[in-house]
């Protein structure tokens, strides 16, 4: 175990102890007395005093030691302080076993030895050594605790120093923590990892300098493991402008699973929300703990192995031995117990694996106990067949457990079944025939009862009773002979098989049935037996009439889906006789229009169609459906959606496999997205689209024995038969010819129908004839040079790869976003990326710690791109605050939420990126005019409302006053007036210029009320403050607020006078006129009682002003034009805006002034 710094001389021990390994930098060493063959004294006496010594007194036989070369301190790895003396040196582990203690020689070789020489002073590396065996000390002690009880002293501390060191919500919950390295250039920066919901943190304080990083989950773009120059194990994360090494872990393999399960789970939740079902107790996010996302990655590898239901929840998986009968022994292996199934797989991978329904389970219960059949229990299933386990770990709750989920399915699911075959009856054929035993399905006679078949009738048109093929027979190119010859040789060995190892869903599956299947199934058991393999069969025969209702209800329903269906429905196998017919058509259409309304999510997607299409030739038209469902919602996840998400990632994946197993072509392709995007149609369409009909369905049995893993090395096997044409071709049209005319010339020639081309493929006759390649070979092939990848493999590809194809429709949709906003703005392209990331940031952080989150904030990846990320109005002012250059202090809030009523045209409380965008480019890059156009509509309805918490009402705080008279001595000649002309004919004048100059074609604003224009002036007010020329500007805008005032005065008398009877017309002089010291503040002191005679006339009528009479006004001021028209830097509020839009939220969360968090440069 690590050990806490403990100094230790040598010049004294010496004799006690025995160097057995030793590098620059540590020594391991035994002690005298333990593990000598000989019998030397020394060794006899050190040894015999161990022996007699108090267990607690006892020295651990071996220690590892800390030397520091060339220094005068000597250190161990645990703590304290370093003592000078060349004979000091510092124990840091110790162990009882020679085993023990290798294994922590072999972690400080691979993790530390090499890292030390990066540091140039020598006391550094004691300091750094003896700071990360604190470290893994107390990583074990929290590891151990975590194991006694719930919430662990350790993590309540951790969670404490995340809480101090990061300053987020309470709602971003920490998960887990870890001490490890991260690595700034060459040098490891020694300290905390934090794993929480929706972020990875890092806090390292080393040396007196401190280092935090923040990096959210849906910005990392690839995690993997990785080795560099000094470690040859790390994981590296990768973000859009940087990569991140951690390493020095105590466990790395659980460090990097449970960041790859939280980045999963964050970016499907955050970004693919469109077809992602989180498991229940994943629902909420801040509730997810560590032990939730090891318990989820256990469920989605049981249900990809034993390709399951996605509903079904793993409860317990025991190490156990199965007794099986092919081989007269019991085989290892783990049993799993989940909602409806127990299921068991060997530990060698395709020995023998067993799926059991507990539909299909008569009983459970345990056998008496011994030595030759240790806690063993006995599975009954309904075909007088019985399961033997044995060596099962606390058995006693086991069985309840499982008689306990046994009840709840059979009441839940009462199964009929027909008893009358003989289950000794091993030598009778396979599959009794459709037209004697109508649903009995050999052994495994489901069906339901005749009341819901007789509803089921009357209800819905008749089904066809038979498959296609039985409907519509083809003659093939073979004499009838020998076609039944080589079906009875199949039907012969899976007979034979089936007479062993089981004929029902609860067949032993093992490595011979894998060979039977890749041989190619016969015709009369292929749909059988795909029911089987997909275990389709047990949803069949647990929704009686649930078809047939299915289609009452969808046909005769118009909506888009029905039409996408009835425009595929003939290119669906068009030279099939089966789909030239109205039979096939209309059960096509009964299947798709059926599955459309079970799964409204998926509905149709294209090649749906092809997959329908060939399972209704080889399955009754309920079980086509039920084999429908099994392929788009467990065999082939998220493949049938809007972005067929789960087909991208498989795409993805293939191109990594083809650059491990492909190394030459890969090298050749340098584009290997080329090949992944030509294989598309492969994966979605288990090559029916792209090989003859009779090659494709042997590629659909392997497909539906092994699942997506079928597809994987098939699709290799067919690369390497291609590659050498393959690395002749110049561009993607010459590799997709290539491709094509391999695929379209593969032969089944064990086919009894006679063959079917793809309507695909492409080539000319003038070419020279292909050779033919049998699909027999080129499977087996596949198996024998690509097999090797095992479901748990792909699986964590699949995690993997994930994330970058997440990503990339992230980018997608940025790119688009921008390509649109680019040509309507003047701000530079990189700026606008900065603001989309800030834009998304502040819509991903609401969706982080609001509570509740609500629905209309979520990413839809369904919406166009434009509306994808939109954000409401307390988002809006937060990025206001950031980026916005009109800062107008206390009342910028105000001012934000004004702006984002005015942008919000639609009303709906939400505001996409362009209209944000729009605003912020007239404010930065926008003419004085449409500035000035800009603040004026912010302060006109709708953007100011009755019910603005800064303008209820004009007159209870004045901030204007009528009584200054008009001085235009500034004006520099705009208007030749002189002083003694009547300043109201100045007025008058000036809207008439103004009038004339005016733009017709452009929609006249309406005019700005008194209360409007207090607000108005206000703004303008607060965006003066701290400005340099803040004395000029504020004396400008007196000039000009008391100009407009009286503007405003004169329009409104002209309208009281003309709209009287009274021909008096008088205008006459304010009486009161101020000294010019008062004049030069317009703004009122808020704290002096105003005249009521100030207001008491503009209060009386309609008091206006235009946008055309404030824009003049200003233009005579040049303090003002200048503040308006001078350049504004956006990439300085870009930056800020970076460091500082974490801080504003969680300081606005929390309520309390908190330290400043930085978010890391990506």
């Amino acid at each position: 175990m690590w050990l806490k710094p403990e100094e230790v001389l040598l010049k004294n021990a010496l004799k006690l102890w025995v160097t057995q390994k030793s590098s620059c930098y540590f020594i391991l060493q035994r002690r005298r007395g333990h593990g000598e063959g000989g019998g030397r004294l020394t060794g006899r006496l050190v040894g015999a005093l161990d022996a007699v010594l108090d267990s607690n007194a006892r020295v651990a036989p071996f220690r590892i030691l800390l030397q520091v070369p060339g220094s005068q301190v000597y250190s161990p790895i645990a703590c304290g302080e370093l003592l000078p003396g060349p004979d000091v040196y510092w124990a840091i582990a110790t162990g009882a076993t020679l085993e023990e203690i290798n294994q922590h020689w072999d972690w400080l070789e691979q993790n530390l030895l090499h890292t030390l020489s990066v540091f140039d002073n020598k006391d550094d590396i004691a300091s750094f050594v003896k700071g990360k065996v604190k470290a893994l000390i107390a990583e074990e002690t929290s590891s151990r605790l975590a194991e006694q009880e719930e919430e662990p002293e350790k993590f309540r501390e951790a969670l404490v120093k995340f809480e101090a060191r990061f300053n987020f919500p309470e709602a971003e919950k920490l998960v887990t923590y870890y001490s490890c390295c991260c690595w700034k250039g060459r040098v490891p920066r020694q300290g905390w990892l934090y794993l929480s919901i929706n972020h990875l943190c890092f806090y390292s304080f080393f040396l007196g300098k401190e280092l935090k990083l923040v990096i959210p989950w849906v910005d990392i773009q690839k995690l993997e493991r990785t080795s560099n120059v000094f470690l040859t194990d790390t994981i590296r994360i990768t973000t859009q402008r940087k990569e991140r090494d951690f390493s020095m872990f105590l466990n790395l393999d659980e460090v990097f699973r449970i960041m790859e399960q939280l980045a999963d789970v964050t970016l499907r939740r955050l970004l693919d929300n469109e077809v992602f079902d989180l498991d229940p107790d994943l629902q909420e996010p801040s509730q997810i703990t560590k032990r939730d996302l090891e318990a989820r990655a256990q469920n989605e590898f049981f249900r990809a192995f034993f390709r399951l239901p996605r509903k079904e929840k793993l409860h317990a998986v025991v190490d156990c031995a199965l007794w099986t009968p092919f081989s007269r022994c019991h085989t290892a292996g783990r049993l799993f117990a989940s909602d409806s199934y127990i299921c068991f797989a060997s530990r060698e991978d395709g020995c023998c694996n067993v799926v059991l329904p507990l539909r299909e389970v008569v009983n459970i219960e345990k056998m008496e106990d011994t030595s030759l059949l240790p806690n063993p229990i006995i599975v009954s299933i309904r075909t007088k067949m019985a399961f033997q386990f044995i060596e099962l770990k606390d058995r006693e709750h086991l069985l309840e457990s499982l008689l306990q989920r046994l009840k709840r399915v059979h009441a839940h699911h009462p199964a009929r079944y027909d008893t009358s075959a003989e289950d000794g009856d091993l030598t009778s054929p396979v599959f009794y025939p459709t037209n004697m035993c109508g649903d009995k399905f050999g052994d495994l006679a489901m069906v339901s009862s005749q009341s819901s078949e007789e509803g089921e009738k009357e209800r819905s048109p008749p089904l066809p009773p038979e498959p296609l093929t039985a409907v519509f027979q083809q003659s093939g190119g073979q004499s009838p002979d020998s076609r039944l010859s080589r079906e009875q040789i199949k039907l012969s060995l899976w007979n034979d098989h089936f007479a062993e190892y089981g004929r029902t869903v609860c067949m032993f599956r093992t490595e011979k049935i894998r060979k039977l299947v890749a041989m190619g199934i016969p015709e009369s058991l292929r749909g059988r037996l795909w029911l089987l393999f997909s275990d389709a069969v047990t949803d069949l025969a647990s929704h009686p009439g649930y078809y047939g209702t299915l289609v009452e209800e969808s046909l005769g329903r118009c909506c888009v889906v029905t039409e996408e269906i009835e425009r595929d429905l003939h290119r669906s196998l068009p030279e099939h006789p089966a789909f030239q017919n109205e039979t096939g058509i209309a059960a096509l259409r009964r299947v798709l229009t059926a599955y459309a309304h079970r799964n409204p999510k998926i509905g149709y997607c294209q090649s749906m169609n092809i997959l329908s299409s060939v399972l209704l030739l080889y399955a009754k038209e309920e079980e086509a459906f039920w084999l429908l469902v099994a392929v788009c919602e467990r065999m082939l996840p998220d493949y049938f959606n809007h972005r067929v998400i789960g087909a991208q990632v498989d795409q993805s994946v293939f191109e990594e496999l083809i650059r491990e197993q492909l190394p030459e072509l890969a090298e050749h392709v340098t584009d290997l997205s080329t090949l992944a995007s030509i294989s598309l149609s492969w994966f979605l369409t288990l090559f029916l689209s792209t090989m003859p009909l009779e090659s494709a369905v042997h590629v659909v049995d392997c497909f539906f024995y092994d699942g997506i893993k079928a597809v994987f090395q098939l699709g290799l096997a067919v690369l390497e038969a291609s590659a050498e044409e393959l690395c002749t071709t110049k561009d993607d049209g010459q590799a997709l010819m290539v491709l094509s005319r391999f695929l379209d010339h593969i032969k089944n020639e064990d086919s009894p129908g006679p063959p079917i081309g793809s309507h695909h493929a492409f080539f000319s006759d003038d070419q020279e004839p292909h050779p033919v390649t049998d699909i027999a070979d080129l499977i087996r092939d596949s198996y024998e040079k690509f097999g090797d990848q095992s479901v748990e493999q792909i699986e964590h590809l699949r995690c993997k790869h994930r994330i970058r194809v997440l990503q990339g429709h992230e980018d997608t949709t940025k790119q688009n976003v921008l390509r649109v906003v680019i040509p309507e703005v003047s701000i530079l392209p990189e700026d606008l990326e900065e603001l989309y990331d800030l834009f998304k940031r502040e819509h991903m952080m609401s969706c982080y710690w609001e509570q509740p989150r609500p629905g209309a904030l979520r990413h839809d990846p369904s919406r166009p791109y434009a509306e994808q990320y939109r954000i409401d109005g307390r988002q809006f002012a937060h990025l206001f605050q950031l980026v916005s250059p009109w800062t107008c202090g206390a009342h910028t809030e105000i001012l934000a939420e004004r702006t984002f009523r005015l942008l919000d045209d639609n009303m709906d409380q939400l505001l996409e990126f362009k209209a944000f965008v729009s605003c912020l480019d007239i404010m930065y890059n926008g003419e004085m005019n449409e500035k000035i156009k800009l603040l004026y509509r912010l302060h006109i309805p709708p953007a100011l409302t009755e019910n603005d918490r800064d303008s209820q009402s004009p007159l209870k705080n004045p901030l204007l006053s009528t009584s200054r008279p008009l001085v235009l001595g500034k004006s520099k000649g705009m208007y030749p007036f002189c002083d003694t002309i009547d300043y109201q004919k100045q007025l008058k004048q000036m809207i008439k210029d103004l009038a004339k100059e005016k733009d017709k074609t452009e929609k006249e604003l309406p005019k700005m009320s008194q209360r409007e224009f207090i607000q108005f002036c206000k703004t303008l007010y607060s965006m003066f403050h701290e400005d340099p020329e803040e004395n000029n500007l504020y004396q400008a805008i007196a000039t000009v607020t008391t100009l407009l005032l009286q503007i405003g005065e004169v329009g409104q008398r002209s309208s009281g006078s003309s709209g009287s009877c009274s021909q008096e017309c008088a205008e006459e002089p304010p009486a009161n006129a101020a000294s010019p010291e008062q004049d030069d503040a317009v703004f009122a002191d808020p704290g002096k009682t105003p005249d009521p005679r100030a207001f008491s006339e503009a209060a009386e009528g309609d008091w206006t002003v235009s946008l055309e009479h404030i824009l003049a006004s200003l233009l005579t001021e040049q303090s003002l034009v200048n503040f308006f028209e001078k350049p504004l830097d956006i990439k300085s509020k870009l930056e800020n805006a970076k460091i500082n839009q974490y801080s504003l939220k969680t300081s606005e969360m929390s309520h309390q002034s908190q330290p400043e968090l930085k978010l890391s440069s990506l």
